[in-house]
């Protein structure tokens, strides 16, 4: 059974730093698009960044301010976020496909359970 587990969420200050992993098993995820999404209270859920291969697509309001990058010897995707703003507080999840997939996340079969993220003023 392929299972996507985030951790690193928390609490930070606007302008701090966090870093969230997505440990990923029961699948040869390496060739699978991984991506991040989050979703706001009251808001839908929204993409923030993915990783195809060696190639990076962001959101354009996280672009410059998180890095997605993935191990994949330890079969995990992170994303580093920095310059946290109060509007990057959300949960965020991993998703994980097999296909060559883009920023709809009914696209993407696999999800993890998400982490809280946020970020006070």
């Amino acid at each position: 059974q392929a299972q996507l587990v985030e951790s690193g969420g928390g609490l930070v200050q606007a302008g701090g730093s966090l870093r969230l992993s997505c440990a990923a098993s029961g699948r040869a995820f390496s060739t699978y698009t991984m991506a991040w999404f989050r979703q706001a209270p009251g808001k839908e859920r929204e993409f923030v960044a993915r990783r195809s291969g060696s190639i990076t697509y962001y959101a354009d309001s996280v672009k410059g301010r998180f890095t997605i990058s993935r191990d994949n010897a330890k079969n995990t995707v992170y994303l580093q976020m920095n310059s946290l703003k109060p509007e990057d507080t959300a949960v965020y999840y991993c998703a994980a496909d097999p296909r060559l997939v883009g920023r709809d996340a009914n696209d993407y079969r696999y999800w993890g359970q998400g982490t809280q993220v946020t970020v006070s003023s």
